[in-house]
Order: structure tokens, then C-alpha cells, then sequence
């Protein structure tokens, strides 16, 4: 197979399909569908008309996708005209596409850009758009990823944990550009639970609205990062709270406790209290608790031990810190926090100043050496 031939022929296709009336981001899906087709079957059957056959064939992959878009619009229409709450009677294929964007084959920013792809209904811009890569870049991890799972069955059920954490990755994205990540996040998980009668689904959701509740208070006018304990909770989404809540209570009623319904009762916890001084520490611990158990990850017990912290006191913070990898992500952080709660300014900035080094996200780099300023300010003051 001849693929610098393959590549020459692009351009010319994606006119064909552009002056056909398909738009471009669909038009350039399309042919990168028909590219895939012509690898898989050119080496034993080559066509007599190189472009003919792809003009022909990415046309059809136009129609289909059209088609398909069409008919997930209308099945979304249903849900959302639906006046009876609770599980979907029926599955249908956008659950079977949920399973398949998740499959363990692909990395999990394939399987990321290709859910929002196939199940949100995005174009490949937007998409890019939101990961801040160019459209082309992005274009090619779809059709990669739509080549991995192209022989995928469903003789069995899919794995549901796989598609929470694929639709978490896509929730902690954020937003930038014209797509809102976040809110996408929870439209597609909104669509999940109707579809799927699953307490960790519902606690995925849960866990969702009430982090979303508390955006507007995340960042100044300037962008800069605000921690919880200082944010102004007027500014926070009481409905979605309450929402979130109850959908948690559901969850937890039903005694199948899992990873996202325990986070969703620490975030809960956080939303319930009026000010961060009434914050139920002790409760919070109880769920870390509970959360480490069921993930036996280190970030959950680091977590914890701020919690421990602020139950128990900053030594017993950071005796539980004590026990944990001095590498872990946020470790310096954590310690800087706890260190300046027990008194140790010094160290406290020393600390601060380490974590800012190795920030990877530029709004937490700039707080934490605020915060290392801060302290050293007070230090020459004294």
C-alpha cells in the first residue's frame, strides 16, 4: 500500500466532500474513516480509481454519521421529554457506545477525545479546541482510536468502572475554548444514569454537580486560585448542591458503597457547611477512611491527612503525612500547609516554595509562591 499516494489524495476527497455540503470537521472525519477502510482493504482488493473510491466511500461514512447524529439527537430528545424520573426501560446503542469509547485498548486520552467524539456529538475542532491541540493532531488520535475498536463485540457486559473514570477524566479537564468540559461531563453522565440503574454511576454524578457547585468561587477576578477555606459560598450553586446531595442519599441507601459515592459524601460534607470553621472534619476523616479502603491509593491518603489535620490537630496531620512517599504529587504542599498550621513559618515556606517548583498547573504554581511571599514577608516582620 502506497501510503504517501493515500495522503496526496486527501486534499482533493475533503474538497469533494466540503463542496458536497459537508461540513469541514465532519467532512475531514469522514475521510479519515474512508483512509482507515482503504488500509484495511486495498493491499487485497486495490481500486481502479484511487479517489473515486475514496470520494465514494467517505461520502457514505458521511451519511452514516449523519444519520447516527441524528438519531442519538432524537434519542436524547426522548430522555429529556420524558416525564417519569428514573432508569431507562430500554439500553439502546449510545450505552453500547459508552463501553466502547472506554475499552481497555485504548490510552485514556483516546478514549477521552472519543467519547466526547462518538457520544457527545462534538466535532474533532471543538475538540481540539478544548485540549488546546491542533485539529489535525486531534483528528488522528479519533481515528486512531476508532481503528483500535473497530473489531470490538459485545458478546459480554462492559466494564462500568472503565467508562466512570473515562467520563472523570473528561469532568477534571475543565473548560477552554468553546466547549465547557465540565458541564459536557455531566450532560454525558446525566445520560449514563438514565440509561444504567448503577449506584457508582449515580455517585459519578453526584460527586460531579457538587464539585461543579463551587466553580464560581474557585478563582478571583484575575484567575487566580482560591483555596476552599476561603471562598466566598454565596457564590456557590445551591441547587445543584441540594441535587447532588440527593442523588448521593439514593446512592448510599442502597449499601453498595463505592469509590465516587465516598468522594461525593467528602465533597457533600465540604458543601454542607456554612463556613469552613463548621466544616465536620471528623466525618470527612471517616470517609477518607472508607475511600482508602476501596482504592488503596496514596493521593486518598494524603488527602486524608489534611483532613487529620484539621480533626486532630496539624501534628497529627502530620504524623499521618509522615507515613506516605515524599514524591507523591502535592506531598510539599500538604506538608507546607500542616507545618505552617503547627507554627513553623520557616519551614512552612521552604516547603511552599518546593511544591511551586514542581506544580505542573500554572494558577496553582502562582498560589503556592504567593503563599511562600506570604509567609516569608511575615518572617522578616518578626
Amino acid at each position: 500500500m502506497d501510503e504517501v499516494l493515500l495522503r496526496s489524495l486527501t486534499p482533493a476527497v475533503l474538497g469533494v466532500l466540503v463542496r458536497r455540503g459537508a461540513g469541514f470537521a465532519a467532512a475531514e472525519d469522514a475521510v479519515q474513516d474512508a483512509l482507515i477502510e482503504a488500509l484495511r482493504t486495498w493491499p487485497d482488493d486495490p481500486p481502479r480509481d484511487p479517489q473515486g473510491w475514496l470520494v465514494t466511500v467517505a461520502w457514505r461514512k458521511f451519511l452514516d454519521a449523519t444519520r447516527a447524529d441524528t438519531a442519538r439527537r432524537r434519542r436524547e430528545d426522548v430522555v429529556e421529554a420524558a416525564v417519569a424520573p428514573g432508569p431507562a426501560t430500554a439500553v439502546d446503542d449510545t450505552l453500547q457506545l459508552y463501553f466502547l469509547c472506554a475499552h481497555p485498548s485504548l490510552t485514556p486520552s483516546s478514549a477521552v477525545a472519543l467519547t466526547l467524539r462518538a457520544v457527545g456529538g462534538l466535532t474533532t475542532r471543538q475538540i481540539a479546541q478544548a485540549y488546546l491541540v491542533p485539529e489535525a493532531t486531534m483528528g488522528q488520535r479519533i481515528s486512531r482510536a476508532k481503528k483500535t475498536v473497530s473489531g470490538v463485540r459485545f458478546d459480554e457486559p462492559g466494564d462500568v468502572a472503565t467508562v466512570l473514570r473515562v467520563l472523570y477524566l473528561v469532568f477534571n479537564e475543565g473548560y477552554s475554548g468553546d466547549v465547557d468540559l465540565a458541564a459536557e461531563a455531566i450532560r454525558l453522565t446525566r445520560r449514563l444514569a438514565a440509561a444504567i440503574d448503577h449506584p457508582e454511576v449515580a455517585g459519578l454524578l453526584a460527586l460531579m454537580l457538587l464539585h461543579h457547585a463551587r466553580r464560581a468561587g474557585r478563582t478571583g477576578p484575575d484567575g487566580e486560585l482560591i483555596p476552599l477555606a476561603a471562598q466566598d459560598r454565596s457564590t456557590w450553586d445551591t441547587k445543584l448542591i441540594a441535587e447532588g446531595v440527593s442523588i448521593l442519599q439514593t446512592a448510599l441507601a442502597r449499601d453498595q458503597l463505592g469509590e465516587f459515592q465516598a468522594q461525593a459524601a467528602i465533597a457533600a460534607l465540604h458543601a454542607d457547611a456554612p463556613a469552613a470553621a463548621e466544616t465536620d472534619w471528623v466525618q470527612i476523616v471517616e470517609w477518607y477512611d472508607e475511600l482508602a479502603a476501596l482504592t488503596k491509593s496514596p493521593v486518598v491518603r494524603l488527602n486524608r491527612a489534611v483532613a487529620v489535620g484539621e480533626a486532630d490537630g496539624p501534628r497529627a496531620g502530620l504524623a499521618a503525612l509522615a507515613e506516605l512517599d515524599a514524591g507523591l504529587p502535592r506531598y510539599a504542599a500538604v506538608a507546607a500547609y500542616l507545618h505552617e498550621r503547627e507554627g513553623d513559618l520557616a519551614r512552612a515556606a521552604q516547603l511552599y516554595a518546593e511544591a511551586a517548583r514542581k506544580a505542573t498547573n500554572l494558577a496553582e504554581v502562582e498560589h503556592l509562591t504567593r503563599e511562600a511571599a506570604r509567609l516569608n514577608a511575615a518572617l522578616r516582620e518578626t
